[in-house]
């Protein structure tokens, strides 16, 4: 995939690597297999995109709109579709079409338009806790370093940064605390006889 300095229009970003930290696993980097569509210039359906080696992330209105049609349906039996959230998505309105699209998404994201804009954490955790979603969450758009822990403990396990960010360093981020005092999707919190 081209560098994200070059991402065509149509595209929300692009990324060479992401960093996939799964329930029980190590965090580690593997080549990105998707491309995050905006849903734009979508007159003759999903665009020329790279779907034979790459899968699409489409908006979850786009979705809405399209999910009847038979090249988006053949599509997403073949697992080549997943969908993005953005930050004002009421998801829980569309429970039922999230339920659906569980037999055909392999991964769900959640979008940050701005790193001071924590809705999206809300996203990860209803999908996990009430919408019982057990694949790939993928936290895209504006995410830095700093949003790791907190995004790796309400339900994210994959995490595209801003493109200006240090993957080596971000490896590291889930190794900073040994003790937590609340419970969360990945573990519960740190009791006192462990700490001793």
């Amino acid at each position: 995939m081209s560098d994200a300095n070059s991402t065509p229009s149509s595209l929300v970003q692009s990324h060479d690597e992401v960093l996939v930290f799964p329930k029980g696993g190590n965090p580690s980097l593997t080549s990105n297999k998707w491309q995050v569509w905006n849903g734009s210039q979508d007159e003759g359906g999903l665009p020329a995109l790279d779907l034979v080696s790459h899968g699409v992330l489409v908006p979850l209105v786009w979705w809405i709109e399209h999910h009847h049609e038979m090249d988006v349906i053949a599509k997403a039996k073949n697992g080549q579709i997943g969908v993005w959230f953005a930050a004002d998505d009421d998801i829980l309105k569309h429970a039922e079409l999230i339920e659906a699209g569980k037999q055909y998404w392999p991964l769900v994201a959640a979008y940050f338009p701005l790193f001071r804009d924590g809705r999206s954490f809300s996203t990860a955790a209803l999908l996990r806790e009430r919408l019982g979603w057990t694949k790939e969450i993928r936290m895209i758009g504006d995410v830095l370093i700093d949003q790791l822990l907190q995004g790796a403990r309400v339900g994210f396990d994959s995490f595209a940064l801003r493109n200006d960010q240090d993957l080596g360093v971000a490896l590291k981020q889930f190794d900073l605390y040994s003790v937590t005092t609340q419970n969360s999707w990945r573990d519960k919190r740190t009791l006192l006889d462990q700490t001793q």
